[in-house]
């Protein structure tokens, strides 16, 4: 069960680092742990399937100030 005290906050399309830590902050959360994971795209090169990373999703958790 996640805690009262804890929110996560996802880097939005369009939006900087910097605006997600200011969007925490304004909901009075502050950072602390910071998590990225790749996001993949399906390709077929010379027939076979590949993977390559096209972007990465930032996460953070703020904990409530």
């Amino acid at each position: 069960m996640a805690s009262k005290n804890k929110k996560t906050f996802e880097v939005q399309q369009g939006e900087t680092i910097s605006d997600c830590l200011d969007r925490m902050k304004k909901e009075g959360y502050t950072p602390v742990r910071r998590f990225e994971k790749p996001v993949f795209t399906e390709k077929v090169v010379n027939g076979k399937k590949e993977y390559i990373p096209t972007e990465r999703k930032i996460t953070f958790e703020g904990k409530k100030l």
